[in-house]
């Protein structure tokens, strides 16, 4: 089962974002910032990363950037969701492999992932 992190500072969004992956087969593992995330993603090695932008002590837009410098987590498909700041996201196609505006479908979500996952 391909283990998911959602790095998500709002806990409604982060539990429902975790129950539709569940319900959809995907281990999921939560963080609460970015750096946070970053400690999960390096210690856990996830399929994929779903990270908010705005958040406390590291922005999506720092966590994704830190993954991206490291050779040994860069390959790791990043999906950016947010309100206000998926244009941020969009103008950095190098860093997120998809950008979805909140709010998005369960469905517009779980295709997103399922192209990304191997």
């Amino acid at each position: 089962m391909p283990l998911i992190v959602i790095a998500e500072d709002e806990f409604l969004i982060a539990q429902v974002l975790a129950i539709m992956l569940e319900d959809a087969g995907y281990e999921v593992a939560s963080a609460s910032h970015g750096k946070t995330a970053l400690a999960l993603v390096r210690e856990k090695r996830p399929s994929l990363v779903i990270t908010d932008f705005m958040m406390p002590l590291m922005t999506g837009l720092e966590l994704a950037q830190a993954m991206r410098a490291d050779g040994e987590l860069a390959h790791i498909p990043i999906i950016l969701v947010s309100g206000a700041q998926g244009s941020i996201g969009r103008a950095h196609p190098d860093v997120f492999d998809a950008v979805l505006d909140k709010p998005y479908s369960e469905k517009k979500l779980i295709q997103t992932v399922s192209r990304l996952l191997p």
